[in-house]
């Protein structure tokens, strides 16, 4: 999903709330700044599908929450709000949330060519702010590749990258899976030679 710039005046965090409720499509809040979100392709659709679901299949019963790209995330120690493309909470404290959820453990963000540089930089930035993450996964959508940005037991982040043939590892919910599930029948457009 692609987080376009809006004409919208500058909205105090429960106005946002508010007025987003209102709202047909959806929108992120970024320092009081608010951004519409724009459609993915078939690829982002299936991708994000496939792995919630493996993740939805995982975490049956667990008592943890598997989110779609409809749920808000709050940043931790922020007002932002942005709606990752999958989010998973154990936190207890986001058990009865209706909003938003503020506690992830584990965010995933499917990658296109026009989000890939913010999800990688300014997006990560404000993910990181939340004590409780501790993976955030970016799935490409032109080949199969996962980079999974993983907190080690020092409180830093430490960059693990997966591709054709590898088993990911999921750390933060105790799943390990081969990458090819992630990527089950998708059709890759074929790439320029270089």
């Amino acid at each position: 999903m692609v987080a376009v710039r809006s004409n919208f005046p500058r909205f105090t965090p429960a106005e946002y709330l508010e007025w987003e409720e209102q709202q047909q499509l959806r929108h992120e809040y970024i320092d009081g700044e608010v951004y519409a979100m724009t459609g993915g392709t078939v690829n982002h659709s299936e991708i994000a599908m496939n792995f919630g679901t493996i993740l939805r299949n995982h975490l049956d019963d667990s008592g943890c929450r598997v989110l779609s790209a409809d749920a808000k995330v709050n940043i931790q120690n922020s007002n932002d709000y942005v709606y990752p493309d999958l989010s998973v909470t154990c936190d207890s404290r986001d058990r009865s949330a209706t909003k938003f959820i503020s506690y992830p453990c584990l965010i995933v963000e499917v990658l296109s060519p026009s989000t890939e540089a913010y999800d990688r930089g300014n997006k990560f930035n404000l993910y990181r702010r939340s004590d409780t993450l501790q993976e955030y996964i970016l799935v490409s959508t032109t080949e199969i590749a996962i980079d999974i940005y993983r907190r080690n037991d020092r409180g830093r982040w430490e960059i693990f990258n997966y591709r054709p043939g590898d088993p990911i590892d999921l750390e933060s919910i105790n799943l390990s899976l081969p990458i090819e599930r992630v990527f089950k029948g998708i059709v890759f457009e074929p790439q320029p030679e270089p």
